[in-house]
């Protein structure tokens, strides 16, 4: 059986108009895409998602070519999510 490692937590969102921001990113965890290091869990509605609270984490990263990822899971201690090339980027992302 292989331990859980801790997932870094979306410290601020600043994206306006996602379901999951309110306040905060309160997904249970979010992706961050392959292109532009876009957040892939992003969902542009006025409908309310998530859990309540802004507790969200990193589930998965699929830019391999950031110094934070590792075996596609994000190693940062936290990650800073808001508009950049797209209208949700990783804004922690750093090219190796």
């Amino acid at each position: 059986m292989t331990q859980m490692m801790e997932m870094p937590r979306v410290q601020t969102c600043t994206v306006s108009g996602c379901g999951y921001n309110h306040g905060g990113c309160t997904a249970f965890a979010i992706t961050i895409g392959r292109s532009s290091s876009e957040c892939d869990t992003f969902i542009e509605t006025g409908d309310r998602g998530g859990m309540g609270q802004a507790l969200a984490q990193v589930g998965a990263c699929k830019r391999s070519e950031c110094v934070h990822n590792s075996e596609l899971e994000c190693r940062a201690p936290a990650i800073t999510v808001g508009a950049a090339e797209d209208r949700a980027d990783c804004l922690t992302f750093e090219a190796r």
